[in-house]
């Protein structure tokens, strides 16, 4: 009876526990819940006991079928491993390759890695898209970039698989001749919000509604990092900044570092991760792309 269960039978299997009843797990799986019903019936004949109790309004997972549920989701994601493998080695090596980078990479770093990636694949166009937030996600997400790299969002949707590649600090900095550069350390929330921070906006629409480092009721939204970091120089406002992008600054005076009160969502800087969705992991160049980028974090 066992040999006949299918990887479709543990999906809906999984489906209905995720979404908490039958017809929700139908509309996922955009199938009758008259079907997903029969398919888990069938399922637990197969098996040989119950795996969900349906007495109540939702059904619940029995004892049997918790004790199941991990090694559903193991045996369904080795199978979409098996196809993602299957389908790069299919593909074989890319035509062309494109990767979304999040801003906040070390431009340095990512130049070193194009310039060997074009010595090693000079036959396989490089396109790069460089964004922020959602906006280096969404390219992947619509399917028009195959690998993103990308560490100011601080979640992934589902369905993504996501490399550490490296860290990157950040820093708070402002203008010499800003009235916060003449104000005692450490400055309170109350102190800076009083004053325009300069914040980098989002160009998709995956980050709607929320707010990553904002401490200031007055914000400046940007759009583009160039433009973020002269308005600082500038002394126009106050804002953090990957702490590679501003060194300079920091050694000559241009800019000067702020001691801030934080709260508990800044942090002193960004993991960056080069992520995939994981039913369509990236090919030969995309590998060896992400590899160099690891690389350049001991450089």
């Amino acid at each position: 009876m066992l040999d006949g269960m299918s990887i479709d039978q543990l999906r809906t299997f999984i489906a209905a526990v995720d979404e908490g009843s039958f017809s929700a797990a139908g509309r996922k799986l955009r199938r009758a819940q008259s079907v997903v019903s029969a398919t888990l019936a069938n399922l637990e004949s197969q098996v040989g006991f119950p795996l969900f109790e349906r007495t109540g309004r939702y059904p619940r997972l029995t004892e049997a079928g918790l004790a199941l549920l991990e090694s559903a989701r193991i045996a369904t994601a080795g199978m979409d491993a098996f196809k993602a493998k299957a389908r790069t080695l299919a593909e074989g090596l890319e035509p062309e390759l494109v990767v979304s980078v999040d801003v906040m990479f070390p431009v340095e770093k990512l130049t070193a890695a194009v310039q060997a990636f074009q010595q090693a694949f000079p036959a396989t166009p490089l396109r790069l898209y460089v964004e922020a937030l959602g906006g280096v996600l969404q390219p992947l997400l619509a399917g028009s970039c195959r690998v993103a790299v990308i560490g100011s969002l601080p979640d992934l949707p589902a369905g993504c698989a996501a490399e550490y590649l490296l860290s990157v600090g950040a820093v708070a900095v402002v203008s010499p001749d800003h009235p916060l550069a003449r104000i005692a350390s450490p400055l309170l929330r109350s102190v800076v919000q009083e004053q325009v921070q300069l914040v980098l906006a989002d160009r998709s629409t995956l980050t709607a509604g929320r707010n990553f480092g904002v401490m200031s009721g007055k914000t400046w939204r940007i759009g583009d990092m160039g433009a973020k970091h002269a308005f600082l120089r500038a002394g126009l406002g106050w804002g953090y900044m990957p702490l590679p992008m501003v060194e300079e600054d920091l050694a000559s005076g241009r800019l000067v570092a702020l001691n801030l009160q934080m709260q508990p969502d800044v942090g002193a800087g960004f993991s960056m991760y080069a992520v995939h969705l994981r039913e369509y992991p990236p090919g030969p160049a995309g590998r060896w792309f992400i590899n160099k980028l690891k690389a350049q974090a001991n450089e």
